[in-house]
């Protein structure tokens, strides 16, 4: 069964486990992301902190994924709480956060680490901590019920396959199947990610407490030739290989990735048109390469040389779009796919950039 014919629920996944190209042991990158607007996501805490003061304070991070950075998510927020509680004397809250992401998620990994997370928290914070599987652009949670929102690198994946109408299926059957190699994505994949954009905030909306708050960052584009998104890279070595026949053109044809990456603008204009439900503090481009480095940088010391770099690249986004690929073409071309996608990184990483959209919303009351 191709990645077409399964249930999209049943193939957007992380790499599992800990292994070499697990997600957990290639996801460095999103921390990098995560550490960079702490300072944002600070506000935001301390913003819904300070209105609520709850005692039991219920925390959702939508599309946690797994590896470190789930419960360095966690980790954090319970931090500003408990430095707000000191400056404001008043007890620190009991947490309670609910983990989510599609069925495929590897939760066990979360599990097993969650021993050893305990251990280090302060004795005197409590902290529960449950698993909530289930399609985000749905509703997850009873109605007023959650404070605070977290989301990170997940809103730029489609709730589903966007049917291709007339002369866009015959611009990707032209060009096997490509429709992602430069800016300019269909219609119908910016029509998906607004009704998928709006139904999540309406989601959310309706599960929050009254001036509860949400912080979003996910994958955007810039609206220009010269830009480079990452299946494009993919969709570019995969048509190398059916060049030399290692993949039936048939197959490639048939291969969609269901993602979209929007422009800050497309994202301002579907906030605005939901302006009733919520205020935006914080709205932001962050700009940053494929290693997760800024460009007012000087560049990430810890590469030796361009191949390096290029190697860290490509085992942080197998870990991503691997199981995808793997559903759709077997797991026998993966290792070759990989390293034609190295080779294709390293041609263009002057162009591999990447605007990280960064969003702070509060529920209006």
């Amino acid at each position: 069964m191709t990645a077409m014919a399964m249930p999209i629920v049943q193939v957007l996944h992380m790499s599992g486990g800990v292994g070499e190209t697990s997600y957990a042991n290639n996801s460095s990158t999103p921390k990098k992301v995560m550490m960079r607007v702490k300072p944002i996501l600070e506000e935001g805490v301390n913003k819904m902190y300070c209105t609520n003061l709850p005692t039991v304070m219920k925390v959702a991070d939508l599309g946690c994924s797994c590896g470190p950075n789930t419960l360095l998510l966690v980790w954090n927020i319970i931090d500003i709480v408990h430095e707000t509680s000191l400056r404001l004397k008043v007890e620190t809250p009991t947490f309670q956060f609910f983990l989510n992401d599609l069925f495929g998620n590897d939760f066990n990994s979360i599990f097993k680490s969650l021993p050893e997370f305990y251990h280090t928290l302060k004795q005197d914070t409590m902290c529960l901590i449950n698993a909530t599987p289930g399609n985000f652009y749905g509703t997850l949670f009873p109605s007023n019920s959650i404070h605070f929102f977290h989301s990170s690198f997940s809103l730029h994946w489609l709730s589903q396959v966007p049917n291709l109408l007339g002369e866009e299926a015959k611009i990707r059957d032209d060009d096997k199947g490509n429709v992602h190699a430069t800016s300019m994505f269909p219609p119908s994949y910016a029509k998906q990610f607004k009704q998928d954009f709006k139904q999540f905030l309406r989601s959310r909306y309706m599960e929050l407490v009254p001036e509860g708050g949400m912080h979003l960052t996910f994958l955007g584009r810039y609206d220009t030739s010269e830009y480079i998104s990452m299946p494009g890279l993919i969709l570019m070595a995969l048509n190398d290989m059916v060049s030399e026949n290692l993949i039936e053109e048939e197959k490639l044809e048939h291969f969609v990735v269901p993602i979209y990456f929007a422009t800050l603008d497309e994202v301002t204009e579907i906030l605005k048109e939901e302006g009733s439900f919520f205020s935006v503090e914080r709205l932001e481009s962050v700009k940053l390469s494929w290693d997760g480095s800024s460009l007012d940088e000087e560049g990430d010391k810890s590469f030796k040389d361009e191949s390096e770099r290029a190697e860290f690249i490509t085992r942080s986004k197998r870990s991503v779009f691997e199981p995808i690929c793997k559903a759709h073409f077997g797991e026998g071309i993966m290792d070759e796919l990989f390293l034609r996608f190295k080779n294709k990184v390293i041609q263009f990483l002057p162009k591999l950039v990447d605007p990280v959209l960064v969003i702070s919303l509060t529920k209006i009351a």
